[in-house]
């Protein structure tokens, strides 16, 4: 953090002239060897152009340390060309006053046309544009290693009990079932795909971004929480504290079957020379298949002096343009956040997101992430977080005393 904090508090003299700095300047957590080699595409495309890349990283899975970074810098009065963002963080900045203007550009290309609507009530505050989304990352998803998937015979399990009885080979076969990190945010992601699975998608919609009280303290939302401790039999001892993407890593190797994480772990397997189809598999979390759990990564585009506004513009409309959505995206596991974007380029996996948001957005089932920020503001995303971890580790002893704990947290949280 220290580190970053003071890449954040340098000056914009380096040569530039008053008229035009040509430096962008770009906040984000994407530390991981997938997540590097996605935004390199980026700073490749800026550079052709003739902009100077300065690398704000900050680790951190989740991005709660980028966006502790992103507060000093902002209250110090310099803040980023643009940083990574996740949804109600964005409306926030741009509540405040932080964001900048991009609306022209947004006109000229069109871009109120070809990205979804869920997507513009976090990237447009009044109707002006103040961020482009990068990519659709959805939740609802499980890789699984096909050599170890071979081995136990498993087959794709289309229910939940198909997955546990999946689980259950993998461990009779001596291979850790599930690849997890337990931390509050990866848990809380497994919870999402898990409540949508118990209780369907209009059920996870009623919960979680109606908060509709009977369904919070329903039979519904219990069994959804046994479910949940039943998956925690088939972690491993030493899933506390782990990185999402040392998760990724275990069923990679054949260490692990199958780990329930974003598409953001599938960058993983392609930097690992991994091919869909061949080395590793992707289902939808049993359940939840023609449901979209999304979240999408946003650059928040602040407000900058005038002599930095090129090149901003210049950021947004790289990252709007079709040939890097495709490009970032096949690199990065997500899917375009742009839907006329072909599918040419995309392995399996891929060409599933894309059809898949494409048909969940037409019929109503392209919802939120909980856990990550995108069904709810970080206040209530963060007490969702608490209870779920809580439960998960035991420190919430039962699932009627988890319903009980989640109502209340989420109501002292609004």
């Amino acid at each position: 953090m220290a580190s970053a904090m003071a890449v954040g508090a340098v000056g914009f003299a380096n040569g530039a002239s008053a008229a035009d700095n040509k430096e962008v300047q770009m906040l984000h957590w994407w530390t991981s060897g997938g997540e590097a080699a996605a935004l390199n595409v980026l700073k490749q495309d800026l550079e052709k152009e003739g902009y100077a890349w300065k690398d704000v990283p900050v680790a951190g899975g989740g991005g709660e340390g980028a966006m502790t970074a992103l507060k000093a810098m902002v209250a110090a009065g310099n803040p980023p060309t643009a940083s990574q963002i996740l949804g109600y963080y964005a409306v926030d900045y741009a509540e405040a006053g932080k964001l900048g203007d991009i609306t022209s550009l947004a006109d000229k290309e069109g871009w109120a046309k070809v990205v979804p609507t869920a997507l513009q009530k976090f990237t447009t505050t009044d109707g002006k544009w103040d961020a482009v989304p990068v990519n659709i990352h959805s939740v609802n998803w499980i890789w699984l290693n096909k050599a170890a998937m071979d081995k136990i015979g498993g087959t794709q399990p289309k229910t939940f009990d198909e997955f546990v009885a999946l689980l259950d080979k993998a461990k009779t076969a001596g291979i850790i079932p599930l690849a997890l990190g337990g931390q509050p945010w990866q848990e809380a992601t497994l919870f999402d795909s898990v409540v949508a699975s118990t209780g369907g998608i209009d059920f996870y919609k009623k919960a979680f971004i109606d908060l509709d009280e009977s369904a919070l303290k329903s039979d519904t939302m219990k069994k959804a929480f046994d479910n949940l401790a039943k998956l925690r039999a088939y972690t491993d001892p030493n899933y506390a504290g782990r990185d999402w993407n040392l998760a990724t890593a275990m069923v990679i190797k054949g260490d692990a079957l199958v780990q329930v994480m974003g598409d953001w772990a599938k960058g993983e397997f392609v930097n690992a020379n991994q091919k869909a189809d061949k080395d590793f598999l992707c289902y939808r979390f049993p359940g939840t298949d023609g449901s979209v759990i999304y979240n999408t990564d946003m650059f928040a585009m602040f407000n900058v002096p005038a002599d930095r506004k090129a090149a901003q513009l210049a950021l947004a409309d790289a990252t709007m343009s079709i040939s890097f959505q495709s490009a970032f995206n096949v690199v990065k596991g997500s899917v375009p956040a742009r839907m006329d974007v072909p599918d040419t380029a995309f392995d399996s996996c891929g060409k599933k997101g894309i059809a898949d948001v494409k048909a969940a957005n037409a019929d109503g089932k392209f919802v939120g992430s909980m856990a990550q920020n995108y069904a709810q503001p970080p206040a209530i995303a963060g007490a969702y977080h608490d209870v779920v971890t809580k439960f998960f580790h035991g420190e919430i002893k039962s699932s009627d005393a988890a319903v009980t704990e989640l109502d209340k947290a989420i109501n002292a949280a609004k």
